[in-house]
């Protein structure tokens, strides 16, 4: 298996406890202090998050949280459900709550400082069954690009999580360019995972700023990605994309078409978008068998990996069973070794 690390690091060396390597590349770790010390300067929820959101869902929310809070922000639970759920290596994230892209550049910059330096904590006690991805403060791209070298650097995080926007704004803009330029160079990761939907007035009731939001905002993140010229300027780019990569795998057709049929959708990138996102890598949070089917014939098993979404109600809960149907080799890569060459695994011998 080839390792594909940032930079001159080391890969690191992990068990598999059972017939296949098993890492989730899509769980989260939340990190309260770092809430702490925006609340002192932005108190009260991120703007926008309640919105929309309905009095139900909120109710439902409340009571989520109030029981799965301190299975998020801590690891006490954690080892024990890795272990019922099959799970090796969990590839801890911050939680999408932490992005804190709303703060003023330096609340946010500390912020994602305090995140990170969680993370790098977290993985610290238990090196063998954790690997970290970072958070950075893309509201200011100079002060992304230094605490994204920091993490890589320093702390050894092996990804950096990001939005599929920041305030709005889109990755194709060119303010964005640097931050990608430097990603590239370091080899690292990036983990596209949404928070809601931008425009989400018709998405309050049935928790559809999730349900269907998350997936659109992904498939938006992707389409600027392809469309802007992003992939064809830093085709180096390890990109994996949550939630099964949004709506594009299942629709990549009509953008394919829009590409050859019309100028203002080839003008920046130079082939079929479906020969970028075929350079994308996946999870595989899709919740049904036949979905997953259709990711490998479509995408590749070379490109997927398993995801959970821990500790999340939109988790998958039965995480090893799901992909158990799929063909032997296929089922390998997707379970572990196509994350592990993602983010510098060995299994040790």
């Amino acid at each position: 298996m080839t390792i594909t690390t940032c930079g001159d690091r080391k890969p690191i060396p992990v068990e598999a406890r059972g017939k296949h390597l098993v890492v989730d590349i899509h769980c989260h770790l939340g990190i309260p202090a770092a809430d702490a010390v925006v609340q002192v300067k932005h108190p009260g929820p991120p703007p926008g998050i309640n919105d929309f959101t309905s009095a139900k869902s909120t109710e439902v929310n409340r009571a989520q949280f109030a029981t799965m809070g301190r299975t998020l922000n801590t690891l006490d639970q954690r080892l024990e459900d890795m272990d019922r759920l099959g799970i090796d290596v969990q590839a801890l994230s911050p939680s999408p709550g932490q992005y804190f892209y709303f703060a003023d550049a330096e609340v946010g910059r500390d912020a994602a400082r305090i995140v990170n330096d969680g993370m790098a904590a977290a993985v610290a006690q238990h090196p063998d069954r954790f690997v970290g991805m970072g958070t950075v403060p893309l509201q200011n791209v100079g002060m992304a690009v230094a605490e994204m070298t920091r993490c890589v650097r320093e702390l050894d995080l092996r990804g950096i999580e990001i939005s599929s926007n920041v305030n709005g704004k889109d990755f194709h803009a060119e303010e964005f360019r640097p931050f990608f330029a430097a990603a590239e160079e370091l080899g690292i990761l990036l983990f596209i995972h949404p928070l809601g939907f931008t425009h989400a007035q018709r998405m309050s009731d049935y928790y559809f700023n999730n349900l269907i939001g998350n997936p659109l905002e992904s498939t938006l993140a992707v389409g600027h990605l392809i469309f802007g010229g992003v992939l064809d300027r830093y085709p180096g780019l390890k990109i994996c994309v949550a939630h099964g990569g949004g709506y594009i795998p299942g629709y990549w057709g009509r953008m394919d078409h829009g590409w050859r049929a019309r100028a203002d959708c080839s003008e920046h990138c130079a082939h079929p978008p479906s020969s970028y996102l075929r350079k994308l890598w996946l999870d595989t949070l899709v919740f049904d068998r036949e979905e997953l089917d259709s990711l490998v014939r479509t995408h590749g098993a070379d490109r997927l990996c398993l995801g959970t979404d821990y500790p999340f109600d939109m988790s998958e809960p039965d995480p090893v069973g799901f992909h158990a149907r799929l063909e032997e080799a296929a089922r390998a890569k997707i379970l572990g070794l196509n994350a592990a060459d993602l983010l510098g695994i060995a299994v040790r011998a």
